[in-house]
Order: C-alpha cells, then structure tokens, then sequence
C-alpha cells in the first residue's frame, strides 16, 4: 500500500515538472517544433591560463614544477587545471600561502607566484594578487630559463 502512495506521488511529481518545463519553453507538445537529435557526447571544460607566456615558455614551467616532484599533468604548453594544482601544492610547500589547491588561479596563487619570483630577484612590481604587465614579465623571464 505504502509503495502504491510513493509510485502515485512520485508520478504526479513527474506531471507537474513536465507541464511546468513546458509551460517554461512556451510550447505544448502540439505546437512544439521538432528538435534535431544529435550524437549525445561528454564536453568537459578546461581552463588554461598561461599568464601571458608562450606554448614553449609555458612548457618549461611544467617541466620545472614536474622536476620539484608535482603533477602538472601533460608537458603540452597548456597551463591548466592539473599545472596549476601542480604549481599550488609547489608554492604551499614552500611557503608561499597558495591557498587551496584547487588549479584556480586567483589571488592567493598570483601573490604566492609573486613572492616566489621576487625571492628569485625578479621584478613583479609588488606582491598585490595582480598579474599584471611586470608579473607577467618575471614569469615570463623565468620560463625563459629552459626548464625541460
């Protein structure tokens, strides 16, 4: 009896979403323009954010993170998600305070990117959180060094 209730009750939830989203998109079934169907696939979404250095450049900071002993994923010139967490874990474990190691690169990664670049004698134009022109050129002139 009880699972006759929860089979009605969870069909008449079923019937209320499905005029809900109907009335939503504007359209009954009747007056609804077909949809083309096509092939279901899975897209993922990969930010990089290279911070203004080339595919070589950005190659050689994954291959000097990789060599600290980090997971920057594949040497490809793409800094993403896994470089990033790579680079993270690299500067917490320095000091730095990358915050949460999550391949976000937001303040807390920038400033701790700062300091480790102005500990090496670079020029970031300050510790503010900000990538801008002068830290984008001491990462820049980092990766110059040929890391891989």
């Amino acid at each position: 009896m009880a699972s006759n209730r929860l089979t009605k009750a969870l069909v008449g939830i079923l019937a209320a979403a499905t005029l809900g989203i109907g009335t939503l998109a504007g359209a009954t079934a009747a007056s609804a323009a077909p949809t083309p169907q096509s092939p279901a696939r899975t897209v993922g979404v990969r930010a990089v954010n290279n911070l203004g250095l080339t595919t070589a450049e950005a190659q050689s900071v994954q291959c000097y993170v990789r060599d600290a002993g980090y997971d920057p994923g594949a040497i490809d010139g793409q800094l993403g998600t896994a470089s990033w967490k790579a680079w993270q874990s690299f500067l917490n474990e320095l000091g730095y305070n990358a915050g949460t190691v999550d391949g976000a690169v937001g303040p807390n990664t920038i400033r701790a990117l700062q300091r480790f670049l102005v500990d090496l004698g670079y020029d970031t134009g300050g510790i503010d959180g900000i990538a801008g022109s002068k830290t984008k050129a001491a990462w820049k002139a980092f990766a110059q060094l040929g890391w891989c």
